[in-house]
């Protein structure tokens, strides 16, 4: 019994061949061996067995299938995307999203990305949870912090809050509500001061700009904002919301992301771009930034421990105030 190896391209071939073009049969003279042979697809085996496996595979291929799912596979994405960084950069190249199909690849460009995935009709999905594209010049590495680190003292932190939250609301039992809360004031500030020197020593430091177009906008906004983190104008990445099923009605959200939400001068940087590209306006809502590390904790709106969700609103900094 032949025994079979598998080769690069997944076909089974046999154990035995040695990878040479041509080879002399009985009488010395040299012989032509199968295209696979020759070409070193197939490595190993019996000339005769090679040429009957070729003849099955070529049987089975569909050239027209294979092609048209080609250049939309992600392994050719990634593929060109490290042949052109080598090719065109002296210092590498960066994404966190290389090798995701729902992210931007380094070479692939802006426009074709945009083509790929319009948020408008990319549904959501587990392979497109989000829809990702990055500053490729950024030094920020999200593998260098220590998520783990900081939710594990976090929520410490935040049960120790509560416990003490409690023990005061049981002593002042009866009390008006304004006196206690203002015990509870500088509390909750310690504990957001806490939290905010426990994300720094983590190294849990990004923070994002949220935005809430509507779908009949959402590609539009999108189209703005994935060149500008690309060259970068704004910050490290962003991302956008796929089309969950909800309706026209229900607003998408673009996080457009920062390093550090401690850096406020580049917080406001990014702001300011924002508002130099028509996406964040001092006569209209608004938009805020929020710490990944609340998020990460799930601290929302109307959240059990009284905190604020976001750290900053376009309306504060656009008017110079904190």
């Amino acid at each position: 019994m032949i025994g079979l190896v598998t080769c690069y391209d997944h076909t089974l071939v046999p154990q035995s061949c040695q990878p040479v073009s041509q080879r002399a049969d009985g009488t010395g003279r040299v012989r032509k061996l199968p295209f696979a042979w020759s070409r070193g697809l197939i490595t190993t085996g019996d000339a005769n067995d090679c040429a009957l496996l070729e003849e099955q595979t070529l049987q089975s291929h569909d050239p027209a299938l294979y092609w048209s799912r080609h250049p939309c596979s992600i392994q050719v994405i990634a593929a060109k995307s490290r042949a052109t960084a080598e090719a065109t950069s002296t210092k590498p190249l960066y994404s966190p999203y290389e090798g995701c199909i729902c992210g931007r690849q380094l070479a692939e460009s802006v426009e074709d990305f945009l083509q790929r995935l319009p948020p408008l009709t990319t549904r959501v999905s587990l392979e497109y949870p989000w829809i990702f594209v990055a500053n490729p010049r950024s030094g920020s590495r999200p593998t260098d912090r220590d998520g783990a680190g900081f939710t594990r003292a976090a929520e410490a932190l935040l049960q120790e809050f509560t416990e003490k939250r409690e023990a005061i609301e049981t002593q002042m039992t009866g009390k008006v509500k304004g006196s206690i809360t203002r015990k509870l004031t500088p509390l909750r500030q310690g504990l957001e001061e806490r939290l905010g020197s426990l994300a720094r020593e983590t190294r849990f430091t990004s923070g994002k700009w949220m935005l809430f177009p509507y779908p009949a906008d959402v590609n539009r906004q999108w189209a703005v904002i994935a060149p500008a983190v690309v060259n970068g104008e704004l910050g490290t990445a962003a991302k956008v919301a796929p089309n969950d099923g909800s309706g026209d009605q229900s607003p998408r959200v673009i996080c457009v992301y920062t390093k550090d939400f401690s850096d406020l001068d580049d917080v406001k940087r990014v702001l300011a771009r924002l508002a130099e590209l028509g996406l964040a306006k001092k006569n209209e809502g608004g938009i805020y930034y929020k710490a990944d590390a609340f998020t990460e904790l799930g601290i929302n709106a109307g959240n059990e421990w009284g905190l604020k969700a976001s750290l900053y609103s376009s309306k504060e900094l656009l008017k110079g105030k904190k």
